[in-house]
């Protein structure tokens, strides 16, 4: 956790910064969901897999999930199943306003079953764990950039281009060129 007077990163993107090369984390951007005294829980939102959920799960899931990507949460137990979903009616929102996260895969059937037009959802196996003070040591480190999250960067931008996309957004124009930037610099 934070030491005191830090604010905690629930609800916050981290972004590789340029410092993850060749690391499971390379140019990822992680929804932090819990930062703190027991360490830090996170969803990478870029990496989408080649699989669906009916891929996956061995009982019959209802049509709306049928056909849903499968992203790759992290490289901890890539089996765990979680889950983000928003509505502006949710009553639950653990994340930030109006964006929950479960691990529930009945839970995650029942949301589909009562599939409201503007609810939004994205499923994940796996996740980026952090133990006590680690993710804290990383930001010292400068490991990490962090950005504001929202819905619109969570579910609407297209995975691939996220990355790019937010560090596009930053005033700081070593963020920009960043963006740009071949991932191989050797190859330029």
């Amino acid at each position: 956790m934070p030491k005191k007077g830090k604010p905690s990163l629930k609800g916050q993107l981290l972004l590789d910064g340029g410092r993850l090369a060749g690391s499971y984390f390379n140019r990822t951007v992680v929804l932090v969901c819990e930062h703190n005294a027991e360490g830090a829980f996170g969803l990478i939102l870029n990496r989408p897999s080649e699989n669906r959920l009916e891929d996956v799960f061995e009982r019959e899931l209802p049509p709306r999930l049928t056909g849903q990507t499968l992203y790759g949460g992290g490289p901890v137990q890539p089996a765990a199943l979680s889950y983000l979903h928003s509505s502006s009616l949710i009553h639950s929102a653990n994340v930030m306003d109006e964006l929950a996260v479960g691990h529930d895969l009945d839970e995650l059937v029942r949301l589909a079953d009562s599939w409201t037009p503007e609810r939004r959802l994205r499923v994940f196996a796996g996740y980026a764990g952090w133990s006590p003070r680690q993710l804290d040591e990383e930001m010292r480190r400068e490991a990490w950039l962090t950005h504001p999250a929202s819905r619109e960067l969570i579910f609407d931008v297209q995975p691939d281009q996220l990355w790019r996309h937010i560090l596009r957004l930053s005033k700081d124009w070593q963020h920009r060129l960043l963006a740009d930037a071949p991932e191989d610099l050797g190859a330029n």
